[in-house]
């Protein structure tokens, strides 16, 4: 029998465990992808090089940026935005299908042909931050998931000039990319972790994976710092979405990332910060991107009318203190902090 504690700081996560268990094997290894840290651990009896599973890891992540990065300039969805080609990848079709149903289970709130819209007020790989009235009148017009489709194996769109953006969703995916690859090494107990978002199978010696959730504050530049709260965790994904380290500042007004497809600004509400648990982190990621676009009220809503899914809430009430608001279910594996 022997004492085992892990304290990794990460991206945006605190992942701690501790067991008493019989003692296992675990591996560990971090690196740079996504213009983001990640991390990975997973059991490993002797098993596995460690060098060359990471090697695996970061080949896969290197062809999932050719697909779906809009900071490769030849990757897919870079090449299908200028219409120089209309066959999508495997890593499109498959995120590209999951945006659409994220988008109707959302109402809207959640909407990946906003391309345009992040790039007029500067939050893309193309910024501008001028973005006046009749930017977003124009710009508008090409906003809306059922302009664009597969068909055939081919992508069609309504309007040349629409492009794609799937920065909300895609690291989730990625996430659920490389669970894939543990599981076909036939490891059933690991967690992967690409800049804050979680895919945890399994546990650690019997121990639930631990994840904590910084708090929502501006001057909280430095991940894993200032905790709100951790989560245990057992075979579920989380994403969490929050404006407070992403955004600019002009003339003096602070302006969120997050953008809202229906009228084309960013959103303003009291939502500071939502943690989203899903059976897969594509559909977490893209599900707490939308929260942000819905405000509290809205996103209590839509979690009691999906029990699918958990949330942990972070907002500013009426009197501009923190205030936090727990799913049902999730409300015995949570611990905030004080």
């Amino acid at each position: 029998m022997s004492s085992l504690r892990l304290v990794i700081l990460l991206s945006g996560i605190l992942i701690l465990d501790s067991s008493c268990r019989e003692e296992t094997e675990y591996s560990k290894f971090i690196g740079f992808a996504q213009g983001t840290t990640y991390s990975m651990i997973f059991e490993n009896p002797g098993r596995f090089d460690v060098s060359a599973i990471q090697d695996e890891v970061e080949q896969i992540l290197r062809e999932f940026d050719m697909s779906l990065s809009l900071y490769e300039d030849s990757s897919v969805l870079c090449r299908i935005n200028r219409n120089e080609t209309d066959i999508p990848d495997k890593y499109f079709t498959e995120v590209f299908k999951r945006s659409k149903e994220i988008s109707a289970l959302t109402e809207g709130a959640f909407d990946v042909t906003i391309g345009p819209l992040v790039k007029a007020w500067g939050f893309g790989s193309d910024a501008r931050k001028n973005f006046r009235e009749t930017d977003r009148d124009s710009l508008m017009q090409l906003v809306g998931i059922g302009k664009v489709d597969i068909r055939n194996g081919r992508f069609f769109k309504a309007d040349p000039r629409i492009s794609l953006d799937f920065n909300a969703i895609a690291k989730g995916y990625s996430v659920d990319v490389i669970g894939r690859f543990f599981e076909s090494k036939g490891i059933k107990n690991y967690l992967v972790e690409i800049g804050g978002e979680i895919r945890a199978r399994g546990d650690k010696g019997g121990v639930f994976w631990k994840i904590g959730i910084d708090k929502p504050v501006d001057s909280n530049m430095i991940p894993g710092h200032n905790l709100q709260a951790i989560i245990s965790m057992k075979d579920r994904c989380l994403a969490t979405s929050g404006n407070y380290r992403k955004f600019y500042v002009e003339d003096g007004l602070k302006y969120s990332h997050t953008i809202d497809p229906k009228t084309g600004y960013p959103s303003k509400n009291q939502l500071l910060s939502a943690t989203i648990l899903a059976s897969d982190c594509m559909t977490a990621d893209g599900i707490a991107t939308a929260c942000m676009v819905m405000g509290r009220e809205r996103t209590i809503e839509f979690i009691e009318r999906n029990p699918e899914f958990d949330a942990f809430l972070i907002y500013s009430d009426d009197q501009g203190n923190f205030s936090t608001w727990i799913s049902e279910k999730l409300s015995k594996y949570i611990e905030e902090s004080r």
